[in-house]
């Protein structure tokens, strides 16, 4: 499909790609501007938004919180269909999983893994449409760019793994309290008054890599694979169909394990900064 961008070097397509359709404040000039390519983007500095990657996964959450509730509403347990026993099933899936991995008590951290799981998931997805599909349809519409892959944003994943973290020092400071959760970070490894600094040293290291580490995970698999996705579309189109195929068929199995990864951490975390030592 990329033989269609004939004005465009190989380069240029790439780049084109994975720049984010961004608006923001030029930081010279301090007016509202919207970017699609990367100098008018470095231009605006940090207060600006991808308005592409933002946009779906804002329609993406909206779309999975309509369609767990349409489930949910129209539930029977007389002759359930098919996309209900679809739906208990995944509950029942993310249900067991919490129970073996989260050792406290809220009713708050299984609804929270299904919702993570289902979100990324639906997310990655979009990963599977053809590179140039939707932002021909959005040139079609005026827009002059738009990126579909929300999860090969560092900005989302960021944005996700930072929701985790502020839920992680929630429940530390509500379970352990102020005084057993400053000292949980300064009495170990080395239960020692004359450890307290590297203790403390070590366990906010320890602390502040849990959101680095959900982001960084997530994005780094999805956006390598997209990039592959755009390499091989730059290839000639009997090449495309012979490449694509088994790529496709391989990253239908990254795209869940990436899902599943990112809620099993958060359960983990979440389970970690319940338990009183």
């Amino acid at each position: 499909m990329a033989e269609q961008e004939t004005a465009m070097t190989s380069s240029e397509y790439i780049n084109h790609h994975l720049q984010s359709w961004v608006f923001g404040l030029d930081k010279s000039t301090g007016q509202l501007m919207t970017a699609h390519d990367a100098a008018q983007a470095k231009a605006m500095g940090f207060w600006s938004i991808n308005l592409d990657t933002m946009g779906w996964a804002l329609v993406l959450g909206i779309l999975m919180m309509w369609f767990l509730r349409r489930v949910a509403v129209k539930a029977t347990s007389d002759q359930p269909g098919k996309v209900q026993n679809f739906v208990e099933m995944l509950i029942g899936f993310v249900g067991n999983l919490v129970r073996n991995s989260f050792h406290g008590k809220s009713p708050v951290i299984a609804p929270l893994a299904l919702v993570v799981f289902v979100w990324v998931l639906m997310m990655n997805i979009m990963d599977i449409l053809p590179v140039d599909l939707i932002p021909l349809i959005a040139s079609m519409l005026g827009a002059p760019h738009m990126r579909t892959l929300a999860t090969a944003d560092v900005n989302i994943t960021f944005g996700l793994s930072i929701g985790v973290f502020l839920l992680i020092l929630f429940y530390s400071f509500k379970i352990k309290g102020v005084g057993g959760f400053v000292k949980e970070l300064t009495s170990q490894p080395m239960n020692h008054w004359a450890m307290i600094p590297f203790n403390l040293v070590l366990e906010l290291v320890g602390l502040f890599v849990k959101p680095l580490s959900l982001a960084l995970r997530l994005f780094g698999n999805m956006f390598a694979a997209e990039v592959i996705f755009i390499l091989i579309a730059l290839l000639p189109w009997w090449v495309q169909w012979v490449l694509s195929a088994p790529w496709a068929i391989f990253h239908v199995l990254v795209i869940p394990l990436q899902a599943f990864i990112f809620m099993m951490l958060t359960v983990v975390y979440l389970s970690q900064a319940h338990e009183k030592h």
